[in-house]
């Protein structure tokens, strides 16, 4: 793979290779937007229904609750995605299933033994968190048993078989798995008169579902990709089986868990620092841009399998032509949405979520145009750990959501919630700028491809 990459890129005159990667990332992307379209009418319904029902201030506890389980999942969880797909795919490719399983048997028994340790830390640590951020002595015990939610984000693995067997169908059927189960719930939350306790209920049992759903998922991929290999079987020596394997992982892991860094912290520094009202009216304008951060996690999937594809058969320009037109038909979808959110403002939030939600114009421009930058910038990052340079895109997420951090306090107490907004604009636009500075420059330089 990289002899060729190497021969390829240093050949001025190599034929231009085949510009398909566009249209195979949004056949992707068609099959991920087609489950998440369904997920966000359902998500439409059951928004209005909880925020009408519980106002801004128990909303925000529930947000609260959810982006606490959520946060230690998101640090304490190890992501298998990209090792499963890099050397998963580079093992099949070989004609090596027995390789293959062990790679994936391995990253599945790493991934669910940190989950069950991030379980029980949530568990021990929210009666010590919960009063700080507005819980009552109820919401504090279901807490401690809502650390169960972690579960969702204990899911990668499962994920990277399916990107590998093209089973996007089902990646955006699993979409839908949690908003079903939420709306299901909210409704007879409504129905029978209940309030903050129900609701946190129902989110949970969903929040369980969408991990199980997941691995159920990834089972009809390993039938088909691990050719006959058992379920269960060898897994311990993958790590020094396989060459660079290691770091590879581990740097994807860090990145991954630093870009979620910062919308997981966010709404618990606001609630920490104004209260859960505050808290629950930035969650609130993060969901009525979520037509524009969704795509970004679902566009970073749905390029990641074509481009790490591109590199592994030495297709640089092809690669560079998908990533910048990836990034450029992002753009070309979001900027239209943020000015429409941005003439709508507070008329919006009202209608979402009742008349306590109101006076958020300004923070839903802010956070609009901050997922906007972040939209554009997940191809560029998929492209350079498509490369085998993970680190870069850690870099830069070290520094946008770890070093940027001390500046939220600041700009929350500057400007009241919409610090929370311009904090994140500040992050997307440093990210999105130092992202396509790095992708110019490494995609042009095959000897950086093989320093994985």
């Amino acid at each position: 793979m990289r002899p060729s990459l190497r021969r390829l890129a240093d050949r001025p005159d190599a034929p231009s290779p085949p510009k398909t990667g566009v249209w195979l990332v949004l056949a992707n992307l068609g099959h991920l937007l087609g489950g998440k379209a369904a997920a966000g009418v359902m998500s439409l319904v059951y928004l209005v229904l909880v925020t009408h029902r519980l106002g801004a201030a128990d909303y925000g506890v529930l947000v609260l609750v959810n982006a606490y389980a959520v946060l230690i999942g998101s640090l304490l969880a190890f992501s298998g995605f990209h090792g499963v797909v890099r050397y998963g795919g580079i093992a099949l490719e070989s004609g090596d299933p027995v390789g293959f399983a062990r790679i994936v048997r391995f990253m599945a028994v790493v991934e669910l033994g940190c989950g069950a340790v991030a379980i029980l830390i949530a568990a021990i640590v929210a009666p010590l968190v919960g009063p700080r951020l507005g819980w009552s002595a109820d919401t504090i015990r279901i807490a401690t048993v809502y650390s169960l939610a972690v579960i969702a984000t204990v899911r990668a693995t499962p994920q990277g078989l399916l990107q590998i067997a093209g089973r996007f169908d089902l990646i955006g059927l699993h979409q839908a798995v949690s908003p079903l189960i939420r709306l299901i719930g909210a409704l007879g939350v409504w129905v029978a008169g209940g309030g903050l306790i129900g609701f946190l209920t129902v989110w949970l049992v969903a929040a369980v579902a969408e991990g199980l759903a997941m691995w159920g998922f990834g089972l009809v991929a390993w039938r088909r990709l691990a050719q006959g290999e058992r379920l269960r079987g060898p897994w311990r020596g993958a790590a020094r089986q396989t060459e660079g394997f290691t770091r590879f992982i581990l740097i994807t892991n860090v990145d991954i868990t630093v870009r979620e860094l910062a919308p997981n912290l966010a709404p618990l520094t606001v609630g920490w620092l104004l209260g859960p009202a505050a808290a629950g009216l930035l969650a609130l304008t993060q969901r009525a841009t979520a037509l524009l951060a969704q795509p970004t996690v679902l566009l970073s999937q749905a390029s990641y399998a074509v481009l790490a594809g591109q590199v592994a058969r030495g297709e640089l320009a092809a690669l560079r032509h998908t990533v910048w037109r990836s990034a450029g038909l992002a753009l070309a979808v979001a900027v239209p949405i943020m000015l429409v959110l941005a003439l709508l403002g507070d008329r919006l939030l009202i209608a979402f979520g009742g008349s306590s939600f109101g006076g958020g114009t300004m923070l839903l421009v802010l956070v609009a145009a901050a997922r906007t930058a972040g939209l554009a910038s997940a191809p560029l990052a998929a492209g350079l750990t498509a490369l085998g340079l993970p680190g870069r895109s850690m870099a830069v997420g070290l520094v946008t959501s770890l070093a940027l951090y001390p500046l939220l306090p600041v700009l929350l107490w500057v400007g009241g919630t919409d610090g929370a907004g311009w904090h994140a604009l500040l992050q997307n636009l440093i990210a999105i700028l130092a992202l396509a500075a790095m992708f110019l420059r490494d995609a042009r330089a095959p000897a950086a491809a093989v320093a994985v």
